[in-house]
């Protein structure tokens, strides 16, 4: 996705599903929060599919000592919840700007329901994947070295609300460079390790998990 794209598509549900190419993170947050204050009642629900240029950001509960080496990455401080956490290219990012309040939906649902679109993406691309009930986000448990299972992490959720709105989401690996996230601690997990789509399906691109991520978002959101 370039940076140029901001292709716009609109189903029968009434959500708005915009394909932002990479984008500048404070960029993009400038802009949710702008729309989310901006919205009104009646303002359809919005769906921004993206990348970013490589940038940690610290989640409002974010403590320093989870930053271990960020080298030549900026830091970034967000307002969504959670720990510190990375994005880079070749890592899809689906913010989700939704009128919670008026799908009667309370955060711990939106989250579950995040959990369950990046499950199904995967599964669709031959990817067994589960969340975790006590550290929200998707996980892959396998013999990645061929020897004893071990659960990595393939998706990340961090979310706002305001005003009885979402806005922020979720971040899927997809093909990527997985090194920045050793020089933090992931979502404040030390020792957390990280994985992707690559490493676990062949011939994926970005392309494709957005256009079944934005898939599978519309049909649990209709």
């Amino acid at each position: 996705m370039s940076a140029s794209i901001s292709a716009v598509e609109e189903g029968t549900s009434g959500i708005v599903i915009r394909q932002r190419g990479r984008l500048d993170y404070e960029q993009s947050a400038a802009e949710m929060r702008a729309f989310t204050d901006a919205r009104t009642p009646e303002t359809p629900d919005q769906i921004w599919l993206l990348e970013h240029p490589p940038v940690f950001t610290q989640g409002q509960a974010g403590k320093a000592e989870h930053v271990l080496m960020p080298g030549n990455i900026p830091v970034i401080k967000s307002n969504r919840g959670g720990q510190v956490t990375y994005h880079g290219p070749g890592q899809l990012v689906a913010y989700v700007l939704l009128d919670l309040h008026r799908r009667g939906m309370g955060i711990r649902p939106l989250v579950s329901l995040l959990e369950e679109a990046m499950v199904a993406t995967l599964e669709t691309f031959g990817i067994a994947a589960h969340p975790k009930p006590d550290a929200p986000g998707v996980y892959v448990t396998r013999a990645f070295d061929g020897i004893q299972p071990e659960t990595r992490k393939i998706g990340s959720i961090g979310l706002r609300v305001s005003r009885g709105c979402s806005y922020h989401g979720l971040s899927l690996n997809v093909d990527m460079d997985l090194e920045p996230f050793t020089r933090i601690n992931p979502c404040g997990y030390a020792g957390l390790r990280m994985t992707q789509m690559r490493e676990l399906a062949d011939d994926i691109s970005i392309t494709q998990a957005s256009e079944e991520l934005s898939r599978q978002l519309r049909h649990r959101l209709t």
